[in-house]
């Protein structure tokens, strides 16, 4: 599981997580809600080793992501992440765009890795676009393409940070599809996201973030329908 204990996080002067407890077990969907700004796509980077924290402890399978000793190569195998712009190589297929990870980190010979890149493209929709390059694909094929690249390392865990938010609206749905899928195979994930209905219908438990804190957790249906927060109460009022 992923563990997350007394976490503090600053920029400067500027302290962005105010002590984060957290544990997410496996199997479990996670969606993090708040305003932008309150630390959600901060806690991502933490998780993933891509910023150092102050003080506190993050666990994943046991292993504490931010000591000295920890292979973060290693780490970061366990755990796949799909930022909000999808960044692939542009002189790349979308082939060989998925099958470069495991070939250079994984080291698998290029046939093994390409058989794998068109297995997970295949199981996003994309089965027919491998001898594309990125710029033929829409914005909601390349946020797929960049989901399908994090699959590729086969992680057991999925961080989603704010991943339609680039997109235009009539593309939104088509990512939502795929990250549905994910879940109901049983993906790990922890999902930043402003889409309330798949954190309503997908999530099996929601994390508002006001300011730095985790100011209420719950399952849906309590969080949605039965909001304790007044600021959870507020934020919905506007997002509704």
């Amino acid at each position: 599981m992923i563990s997350v204990k007394n976490v503090r996080k600053s920029f400067g002067d500027v302290e962005v997580l105010k002590g984060i407890d957290l544990e997410v077990n496996q199997g479990e969907v996670l969606s993090v809600i708040g305003a932008s700004g309150s630390g959600k796509s901060t806690l991502l980077y933490c998780i993933n080793g891509l910023e150092p924290v102050q003080q506190g402890v993050i666990e994943v399978d046991g292993m504490s992501v931010h000591d000295k000793k920890t292979n973060l190569n290693h780490l970061r195998q366990k755990i796949g992440m799909v930022f909000q712009q999808w960044n692939a190589f542009p002189h790349l297929t979308t082939l060989e765009n998925v099958a470069l990870a495991p070939r250079k980190v994984k080291t698998l010979p290029k046939a093994e890795a390409e058989a794998l890149a068109e297995s997970q493209l295949k199981h996003v929709g994309l089965g027919d676009k491998m001898h594309l390059y990125p710029n033929a694909l829409s914005g909601g094929q390349q946020q797929r393409l960049a989901i399908a690249r994090a699959l590729a390392m086969e992680p057991n865990y999925m961080l989603f940070d704010e991943a339609t938010s680039a997109l235009d609206p009539e593309l939104v749905g088509e990512v939502l599809d795929t990250m549905r899928l994910l879940a109901e195979e049983g993906m790990t994930m922890i999902v930043v996201t402003h889409e309330m209905g798949f954190s309503r219908d997908v999530s099996d438990r929601v994390a508002f973030f006001h300011k730095g804190v985790i100011e209420e957790i719950g399952e849906p249906e309590q969080v949605f329908g039965q909001p304790s927060s007044e600021h959870l109460q507020k934020f919905l009022a506007k997002v509704r």
